[in-house]
């Protein structure tokens, strides 16, 4: 078995889709020797904001001269960028030999795509022997394949409603989902969350004897710059390397997780894991300037206030052009007529497009979608070469590539294949 074909067997695994519940995990892990037992982990849900706060918190502690492993989804372009030690991507041949090693296994039991992929990041950072793992859930909390863990801290970024078809469809609904994560006597930060949702984390966070922290009443927020009053002194978080006003609320959570766990840890530590945070984590599409002239923006926010904060800060940009192209896609269980609407205020032309994938939206249910709302959107089946045609204009427009990350992700390897 090669590379290739080791991909093929995981992403064939797609097909079985999401099973939420934590027994076939468990079972798989069992098989493997529970790699999860020996790992120290962070664990971190939330409707947005999780694969950033979680890239910052292990940024700071690589800086800080520990082994971190950190496990993210979905990919951009390769598989590999999901489980990470210091920066560094999983090797082709761990891949190849973890699939080989338990081909009977999978096609004995069909595990998930996802459920199999945590076992890989589990016992990859159990054979590394990293210090602290730093682990985001896939979908919700309470049922997702990464809950099987005896994390030392859980972190939950922000609620919004988002997968209502599965998770609820009220903000306290999902606020349960996501507080599945919290265990007995550990400590909890909690993101800048809406009131109801939050008071079910607190409530959860006290059931289970655990102390918690809030961003709100600990650290605060202006529009470029982020005070963590700790103790006798203060953090200044500002000029990070990932634009966006609400990466500062993201790294205000970090650091607010760190020095709450690793109080001995050096403030010029956390500064350069702040600063440092795309080398040691190889994070993208967070308001990602993929070409400076003319202006071509990648950015992942899928849902209602994912894009709400994305906006926030393409207002400052917008006025730089003349002209505002959009580039959309989404998956099936998104507000999409919700999300069309917020976007058509500030773009002059969308475009629309779908990947092959069973969760990806078709662009004529997009299309439809915007003719219900009074919108003109155009389908675009090529994407890729649109980009590279673009920039080749330098006509001094504005492109945004915005949706899924898997719509952004099967764009990226388009260009890079053809550049």
């Amino acid at each position: 078995m090669n590379y290739e074909q080791a991909l093929d067997k995981l992403f064939s695994l797609h097909q079985f889709g999401i099973k939420l519940g934590l027994d076939n995990t468990r079972k798989l892990l069992k098989h493997i020797g529970n790699p999860e037992d020996k790992l120290k982990t962070i664990h971190i849900a939330g409707s947005n904001g999780k694969g950033s706060t979680a890239s910052f918190i292990a940024s700071i502690l690589t800086e800080a001269g520990y082994t971190v492993g950190l496990y993210t989804s979905p990919h951009f372009v390769n598989y590999n960028e999901r489980i990470r030690i210091n920066g560094t991507e999983i090797s082709d041949s761990y891949v190849v030999e973890f699939v080989k090693k338990n081909n009977d296994f999978i096609d004995a039991e069909s595990p998930t795509f996802f459920e199999l992929t945590t076992a890989i990041a589990f016992q990859y950072f159990a054979e590394n022997g990293v210090d602290y793992a730093i682990i985001e859930t896939g979908l919700g909390g309470r049922l997702d394949a990464t809950n099987v863990l005896k994390s030392i801290a859980a972190v939950i970024t922000s609620i919004s409603l988002e997968h209502t078809n599965i998770l609820g469809n009220n903000l306290i609904s999902i606020a349960n989902e996501k507080a599945g994560i919290i265990k007995r006597n550990q400590k909890v930060f909690i993101g800048s969350i809406p009131s109801e949702a939050k008071n079910v984390i607190i409530n959860k966070a006290v059931e289970s004897d655990s102390e918690y922290f809030e961003i709100d009443k600990l650290v605060t927020l202006s529009k470029n710059l982020g005070i963590l009053h700790n103790r006798n002194s203060e953090i200044k978080i500002s000029n990070l390397p990932l634009l966006g006003e609400y990466q500062i609320k993201n790294a205000s959570l970090a650091v607010l997780t760190i020095v709450n766990l690793f109080p001995k840890i050096d403030h010029l530590f956390i500064l350069n894991g702040l600063k440092n945070v795309l080398k040691n984590s190889g994070l993208q599409g967070r308001y990602e300037i993929y070409n400076n002239s003319p202006k071509v923006i990648f950015d992942s926010a899928h849902n209602s206030e994912g894009i709400e904060l994305f906006l926030e800060e393409f207002k400052n940009d917008k006025n730089n052009y003349f002209k505002s192209n959009l580039i959309f896609g989404s998956m099936k269980d998104k507000n999409v007529e919700d999300i069309l609407k917020k976007l058509s205020i500030h773009f002059d032309v969308i475009y629309v497009t779908e990947i092959e994938y069973e969760r990806s939206l078709k662009m004529r249910e997009l299309i439809n979608i915007g003719e219900k709302l009074g919108l003109k959107v155009k389908q675009l089946k090529n994407p890729a070469l649109f980009i590279s045609k673009f920039i080749k204009s330098n006509n001094g427009e504005v492109l945004v590539v915005l949706g899924s990350m898997y719509i952004l992700g099967e764009i990226k390897k388009s260009l890079l294949l053809n550049a």
